[in-house]
């Protein structure tokens, strides 16, 4: 039972940081791992798994990814995940083409018979063969047309991510994807897989993220009687916490505040402990917001603020950054700093923990 926000804290905590593991069974527990490629001072996903990865370094993730057999595709945002998870994904609907599966046309067809012939092309291999025309992206700036051919090819499963060249997708041909299950079975995975990585999420949130879900998934089943039914088999529980309805997972243990180390980790913006904002602002009390793209005169938090866990608490901001080999931490708190030596002793050996993942050989206060 959560009953309270301190339970609900610390089974947040713990069911989503877990013990550190290997680099491959801590993506296949997660199930889905956010990408985002600023640094500052390292990618998002590298960031999330340096707390649940043994020894992990920043760029393993590249560095193994061929090796691991993981995928990236878009669920709910774009990221990593092990191939269980893309089972869920494709094939994808296209409502523009009979029958719903998507036929590439033009430039896209063009690009897919490269790709064939060459077994793994790198994006500017494309931009030489086939010119560097711009168009519209999804954010209103302009991209080169091939970019935007390899992105709608990888995103119908025509081409996968075979490996990355200093962060930068290699694409290959992806294998056909076969129609394993049905739309409302694809719903009742999909939403128990969610449920997991952000356990445990509000009702309103995961009826929030099902637009983002059927971008991810399209042609899944109603979300409401996927719910209805994981909560009558038992599959999913469910709890009031002052107001809020939450879901997660059955069989996940229930942890005693007290229970939990009082740690403090530096997370990255889009980590699953804080990812859903709203229940950020239930559990913690404070509106956390992402300003890498806000300008600057606005920022209230900073660039790139990683969001500061303590114990079970969210209870600031750090941004981190690196230079000439060291490593400098400007902190903000919601209220006010805590007292006393286990903090400060807790915040030092975190610091030191970040120069070790971004191999750095000191840090700064």
């Amino acid at each position: 039972m959560l009953s309270t926000l301190a339970a609900a804290k610390a089974r947040l905590v713990q069911a989503s940081l877990g013990t550190p593991t290997t680099l491959g069974r801590a993506i296949a527990r997660l199930g889905f791992v956010q990408a985002d490629p600023i640094r500052a001072p390292a990618r998002a996903q590298d960031l999330t798994l340096r707390h649940r990865v043994s020894a992990y370094r920043a760029g393993d993730l590249d560095r193994r990814f061929v090796r691991l057999g993981i995928e990236e595709d878009f669920l709910y945002a774009y990221g990593f995940m092990p191939r269980a998870t893309l089972s869920l994904l494709h094939p994808r609907r296209d409502r523009s083409c009979a029958g719903g599966i998507h036929v590439p046309r033009g430039l896209a067809a063009e690009v897919l018979a490269f790709v064939r012939e060459r077994g793994t092309v790198h994006p500017r291999d494309l931009a030489e063969a086939f010119g560097t025309e711009r168009v519209v992206n999804g954010w209103g700036g302009l991209s080169q047309a091939t970019t935007s051919a390899l992105k709608n090819l990888h995103y119908y499963g025509k081409l996968r991510v075979a490996g990355r060249r200093n962060g930068v997708r290699i694409y290959g041909e992806a294998p056909a994807y076969p129609e394993a299950f049905s739309p409302e079975e694809r719903m009742r995975r999909v939403v128990m897989l969610v449920a997991r990585i952000l356990c445990p999420i509000s009702e309103k949130s995961l009826a929030g993220t099902l637009h983002l879900l059927t971008k991810g998934a399209p042609g899944l089943g109603r979300l409401r009687d996927a719910v209805h039914a994981l909560l009558k088999s038992g599959e999913l529980e469910r709890e009031e916490i002052e107001g809020c309805f939450y879901l997660w997972p059955a069989g996940v243990k229930a942890i005693k505040p007290a229970e939990t180390a009082r740690v403090v980790r530096f997370l990255s913006p889009f980590d699953p402990l804080v990812w859903d904002r709203r229940r950020f602002e239930h559990l913690w009390g404070w509106q956390y917001r992402f300003e890498a793209y806000t300008k600057a005169p606005r920022r209230r938090f900073g660039y790139y603020a990683m969001p500061l866990l303590f114990g079970n608490d969210v209870i600031g901001w750090v941004n981190v950054s690196a230079a000439r080999g060291s490593l400098a931490c400007e902190v903000g708190y919601a209220t006010r700093a805590p007292k006393g030596r286990a903090f400060r002793e807790a915040f030092d050996a975190e610091v030191a923990r970040m120069a070790e993942f971004l191999s750095l050989a000191q840090a700064e206060k």
